[in-house]
């Protein structure tokens, strides 16, 4: 493959995972405002997110039965996740044109993205 057809297959990657999120999120929030949006808010007490959006099982959950927080909530995650899986896609690229060096370089960055995550 070459270097050329890499960039686009990554940008296109980048670019998918951005509207996939992007659309997500939207959905999420007119549900949001479809089902609470009349509703007053009051900004005098902090209340925290709840446990549910707190966990990625339970955002999981909340997602497959459609409600619009934890929607958003999946949204920013795929935001969040799409670097991530453009550094791994980076690394088989790199092994398919068998570069030793950038596959090296590039696993030791998606080790320390995962790393991140992770805290």
């Amino acid at each position: 493959m070459t270097d050329r057809k890499m960039e686009i297959l990554l940008g296109n990657l980048l670019r998918l995972g951005v509207l996939v999120a992007g659309a997500v999120v939207l959905g999420g929030g007119l549900l949001e405002l479809i089902s609470h949006g009349s509703q007053g808010v009051d900004y005098s007490v902090f209340r925290g997110e709840p446990a549910s959006l707190r966990s990625l099982t339970s955002v999981l959950q909340g997602a497959v039965a459609t409600k619009p927080k934890h929607l958003i909530q999946i949204g920013l995650l795929l935001l969040v996740l799409t670097p991530v899986l453009r550094v791994a896609l980076s690394v088989l690229l790199f092994a398919q044109q068998r570069d030793g060096t950038f596959v090296g370089i590039t696993l030791w960055v998606l080790g320390v993205l995962l790393y991140s995550l992770a805290l």
